[in-house]
């Protein structure tokens, strides 16, 4: 009924109805033409692009931690603070050594005095000492049983020394043997001065007749620091160029004989037998300081580099002490043929030197014009030479084939002697027996070993202190430059070497600190030859290190523009998306208010 109604209406008014129509077509016409297509949009932005976009760029972001990691150094964690704390207190306070002196005064006793009268003490009395024990002022229970010398003819010093270290020694226990006894005896002599003799353990003694008390305690305090402490140097250290033992802790001791001119004679020797008898001891003695091994060799045709003169009043030819510097023939001496010392092992050198028949017998004469009594000398850090004339350059007629000899037992020995007192000199010690201080004249008694006691434990002081100094040296230059360089490679090793001598130098500080020369000697020995090894270490020594600005200039090349591309057309991505999503926002606005 109502569609019927709407019909006729509909058709009757037909233009009515077109009107509408057109109405509403105009207005929406309107509406269309209203957006600007630079500031609106009529639909929303689509991520598809945005998505794309950043998809690759975040597989380039992701990608970056693989890249870092294929590029990564490893690096053993190491203790920087400890290193640098080591370093800065061995050059702010330096290692002191407990020290520990003793005195004794006597008198002369008479064979009447000692005589065993009913009443009298005879020799069952003691005297009690007082030992200064680095300034702490302890006085312990140390005595000497008086009489134990008066006995001994103080004329032999041989005697005297074992009998102080049989007395002294055993009663004064409470230092391990570490302990410098000085004996004052008053009353020897008649009327000779006073005579002063350094043992070959740890005494000596001063003797005379009406001793003056003030040069008396002079003399003792120059035995005490200048002999006992510092070993007859003056400033009693050791300077780093001069240090015979290498930076392992290692020396080789290379003995050579070298014939001149094999054609008029040569020489061989048992150099066996006198590895066996003579420089076993001395190798023994020196173990806490070095690791100690020996090697010889006998070379032919050695002429060497120096010219000698012959001079009618002294019966030789003469070389003299400018002429030193060219001896040694590097030419034509080939001595440097150790396969068992490495990089950092010293090696030292024993020549004995055979002249050839037009030049002997040659000596040496010092700037003195004396002829030198052992006819060598020696070069610090390298060795000595020692020229030997045999007995048969005298007689040589000149003809005849050349004889073979080989060294008289004798001869050989005599030649230690020499190369032993040069081995002395290189170690700092004197090679004579006497010393001349301020306050006079000592005797010292050699040892068979070549080192006496005394002169060990200044040794092993002296070498404590440089090895821990260099190792504290090392260990510092090795943290600074580890820091510095972020991309230096320290393998595992590199880190267990630097533990180790870190701990190695702690206990040698602590066996100093207690008076045990010879472990703190070994202590220190292994420390500076572990910090060595650590800082040239072949994976730190083998590759170029280079900063992080360089690392960053070499990689660049290959990625930097690929990424920024990526990374800008990412950000041109984005602010257009922001852009359309901005107008299809505002046509939004104008579509709620024109509604």
């Amino acid at each position: 009924m109502a569609e019927i109604a709407e019909s006729p209406s509909t058709t009757e008014h037909p233009l009515g109805t077109v009107g509408a129509s057109r109405s509403k077509a105009s207005s929406s016409a309107l509406r269309e033409s209203d957006v600007d297509p630079k500031t609106m949009r009529t639909t929303t932005p689509g991520l598809k692009r945005l998505f794309l976009t950043f998809s690759v760029l975040l597989s380039f972001l992701l990608g970056f931690p693989f890249l870092w990691k294929t590029v990564e150094i490893y690096r053993s964690p190491l203790p920087f603070g400890d290193m640098d704390a080591l370093s800065k207190q061995i050059e702010s306070s330096p290692l002191q050594f407990p020290c520990h002196f003793q005195s004794v005064f006597m008198t002369k006793l008479t064979s009447q005095t000692l005589e065993r009268q009913c009443g009298s003490c005879g020799e069952n009395f003691t005297l009690s000492v007082v030992v200064d024990s680095d300034g702490n002022g302890l006085t312990p229970n140390c005595s000497y049983k008086c009489g134990a010398l008066g006995a001994l003819n103080l004329g032999d010093g041989e005697a005297v020394d074992e009998a102080l270290r049989s007395a002294l020694d055993e009663s004064c226990s409470d230092y391990g043997g570490k302990l410098y006894t000085v004996v004052v005896v008053n009353g020897d002599g008649a009327g000779e001065g006073p005579k002063a003799l350094v043992g070959k353990h740890r005494h000596g003694w001063i003797s005379g007749r009406e001793l003056d008390a003030e040069a008396m305690i002079g003399r003792m305090a120059e035995m005490f620091v200048k002999i006992f402490m510092n070993g007859g140097r003056e400033d009693g250290a050791i300077h780093g160029e001069f240090m015979p033992v290498g930076a392992d802790g290692r020396v080789v001791l290379s003995f050579s004989l070298l014939n001149a001119n094999p054609d008029d004679w040569f020489y061989d020797w048992d150099f066996q037998k006198l590895d066996d008898t003579l420089l076993n001891p001395v190798i023994e003695a020196l173990k806490p300081i070095a690791n100690i091994s020996v090697e010889s060799q006998v070379l032919y045709h050695t002429p060497k580099s120096s010219f000698s003169y012959w001079d009618e009043s002294l019966g030789s030819y003469i070389f003299s002490t400018k002429d030193l510097p060219f001896f040694v023939n590097s030419n034509e001496w080939h001595l440097d043929t150790s396969v068992a010392a490495g990089g950092r092992t010293k090696i030292l050198q024993f020549v004995v030197y055979v002249p050839s028949a037009n030049e002997c017998p040659l000596s040496l004469q010092l700037p003195s014009g004396e002829i030198s009594k052992t006819n060598g000398f020696i070069s610090p850090m390298w060795g000595g030479v020692m020229v030997w004339n045999p007995q048969s350059c005298i007689k040589y007629s000149g003809s005849g084939p050349p004889a073979r000899l080989l060294m008289h037992p004798d001869d050989l020995h005599r030649i230690f002697e020499v190369l032993m007192g040069q081995l002395r000199q290189l170690f700092g010690l004197k090679s004579d027996s006497i010393y001349v201080g301020a306050a006079g004249a000592y005797k010292l008694l050699p040892s068979e070993k070549g080192f006496t006691e005394w002169e060990l434990d200044v040794l092993s002081r002296q070498h404590t202190c440089f090895n821990l100094h260099s190792s504290g040296t090392t260990l510092g230059s090795l943290s600074r430059l580890v820091q510095s360089l972020p991309r230096m490679i320290i393998k595992d090793e590199i880190g267990k070497q630097v533990k180790f001598s870190l701990e190695a130098a702690q206990l040698a500080q602590t066996n100093a600190s207690v008076g045990l020369y010879e472990a703190s000697a070994a202590s220190s020995r292994q420390a500076r030859s572990l910090a060595e090894d650590a800082f040239f270490h072949p994976s730190i020594m083998s590759v170029s290190y280079f900063s992080f600005e360089h690392c960053f200039a070499v990689y660049s090349p290959f990625f930097l523009p690929v990424s920024l591309h990526v990374l800008l057309a990412a950000l041109r991505e984005w602010r257009r998306y922001k852009q359309e999503k901005a107008k299809y926002v505002r046509w939004k606005v104008k579509q709620v208010k024109a509604a």
